[in-house]
């Protein structure tokens, strides 16, 4: 304030020396790091999402699938995302449609189920895949490419016969279908986008075929309008506003490109000092005599062997060898260095990207806690937008063509609900983990169905197998531990008495038949 003040009264006087004074303040006050020096050249991006994206997604997609295909540790980081993102049962819904007094509808569920499960045998267009395999195939196209998208052939379709009873199936197309360079803002169309003026989505102008096909090139640029209640499309979006998703591995490609050269220069090196290399060191040069006129020297090779002796050398000569320092020492430590930082920016860890498990007990748990953090998140990315928009235009489809039938006694506003279980986090200690459960459960802070979900099982699944396995033991008389009830009822009494059940009590009705649970 009092800075301000004398400015004011200076600036009629000594209008240089206040300017000057205010340039000094605002150097004072701004942040060093957005002052550009002769060591620090800050670089900026100051376009908006789409305008970074439009002339660099097609290389950077381009890029990663070729990693894919041959980096080993791209295709092992791709593989290990999809193993725990969606798993290999894919990722199990669980419907949990309720009655109006809040129960679960049981028999709605298990009818749901059993066409989810008959639909999942054959769920795209052609065919080939099931449920799980086409999860897996999105989701690593979702992650190397950035998005991936599903068209929705729901009802009758000119052309197409269902395989189901359900009339829904999805086509999966690459990214490539969305043309980036299509473009008509009088349209609100955007990278092949089209948004009102909320940015809602509209429709998705979709290739007739792929760009890079060998076959149809010439109706191949030509584009569909398709509705989007008719598209899921799975994006990894980093910016608010972003029209198209970006490669998870943006921010890596440079390392794990230079990864690659780095090591295959390594390699040639180690091939090279591989093969033993001799030579022979000449004298003086008065020992050595020229060949005579008109004959050439002879190109002398030696038998080599163990314990050999040459003893055809010249005078003055001796044999020496190339000595060669690789494979070097120091590789595998720097390329441990680099594959933590692709780690770091690849949302995955470090042994899973190196496969490397060193460390105590305790480093690997917590580095599994951290990184199971990660794959948290990008399951629950890949579950909001591909499997819920999945399950329920499948459920939808389902009820309006008659092969599911709704009770009257069912709450409507409960009919897509549905519980999303995806890979969990692996037990290092299955002594440990299981004690802990079962003091949680026996505290009520947990229940039997969280249980089953820690170890990947479906609870009702679970609860009707064991229904099933202890009814077959009791017929059969076996006497095992798991069926608690020989614990508490199944006591052989020493006296006769004791055989006796106990007589109800003056206010209990009496009870008739087994005194478990039924």
């Amino acid at each position: 304030m009092i800075g301000e003040m004398v400015d004011r009264a200076l600036a009629p006087f000594f209008p240089r020396v206040v300017a000057e004074r205010m340039r000094a303040r605002s150097v004072i006050m701004a942040f060093e790091a957005a002052k550009p020096s002769r060591t620090h050249k800050p670089k900026k991006q100051p376009k908006d999402a789409d305008s970074e994206l439009h002339h660099s997604l097609k290389s950077l997609r381009e890029q990663c699938r070729k990693l894919d295909e041959d980096h080993d540790l791209v295709t092992g980081l791709f593989d290990r995302l999809e193993e725990r993102v969606v798993g290999g049962p894919g990722i199990a819904v669980e419907p949990i449609p309720m009655r109006y007094d809040g129960t679960v509808h049981t028999q709605l569920a298990g009818a749901i189920k059993a066409l989810w499960g008959e639909w999942s045998l054959a769920p795209e267009t052609s065919g080939e895949l099931t449920r799980p395999q086409m999860e897996r195939l999105v989701c690593r196209t979702w992650l190397r490419d950035g998005e991936a998208l599903g068209q929705l052939l729901m009802g009758k379709v000119p052309g197409y016969t269902h395989l189901h009873g359900v009339p829904f199936a999805i086509e999966l197309l690459e990214p490539d279908y969305l043309p980036i360079d299509y473009v008509d803002y009088s349209a609100g169309i955007v990278q092949g986008v089209e948004r009102d003026n909320w940015r809602r989505v509209q429709a998705y102008h979709l290739l007739d075929g792929h760009p890079g096909s060998m076959v149809g090139q010439k109706w191949a640029y030509n584009t569909k309008r398709v509705p989007a209640d008719r598209v899921i499309h799975i994006a990894n979006r980093k910016r608010i506003g972003q029209n198209r998703g970006q490669p998870l591995l943006h921010a890596v490609v440079i390392r794990l490109a230079d990864i690659k050269d780095y090591e295959q220069s390594e390699r040639v090196a180690a091939r090279i000092s591989a093969a033993l290399a001799m030579y022979i060191k000449k004298g003086t040069p008065d020992d050595y005599v020229l060949p005579k006129q008109g004959q050439t020297q002879e190109q002398r090779t030696f038998p080599f062997g163990p314990g050999m002796v040459i003893d055809n050398l010249l005078p003055g000569e001796e044999v020496g060898t190339i000595e060669s320092n690789r494979p070097n020492p120091f590789l595998e430590g720097f390329r441990n260095g680099q594959l933590k930082a692709v780690a770091a920016g690849a949302r995955s860890t470090y042994s899973s990207v190196a496969r490397s498990y060193d460390g105590t007990y305790s480093a690997q748990r917590q580095e599994l806690v951290e990184g199971q953090l990660g794959y948290d998140l990008l399951q629950h990315e890949f579950i909001d937008y591909w499997c819920r928009p999945v399950y329920r235009a499948w459920l939808r489809m389902a009820v309006m063509s008659g092969q599911l039938r709704i009770p009257p006694d069912v709450d409507q506003r409960t009919l897509y609900g549905a519980f999303y279980q995806g890979p969990v986090m692996p037990w290092i200690n299955p002594v440990h983990e299981a004690t802990a459960w079962e003091i949680l459960v026996k505290a009520g802070f947990a229940d039997e169905a969280e249980v089953a979900r820690s170890r990947q099982r479906n609870p009702s699944e679970l609860k009707a197998s064991r229904i099933a396995e202890v009814a077959a033991n009791r017929a059969a008389e076996l006497v095992l531990s798991s069926d608690y009830y020989h614990q508490i009822y199944g006591k052989n009494p020493t006296d006769a008495d004791a055989k006796k059940e106990p007589a109800p009590a003056a206010d209990e009705p009496a009870r008739v038949g087994r005194d478990d649970d039924e």
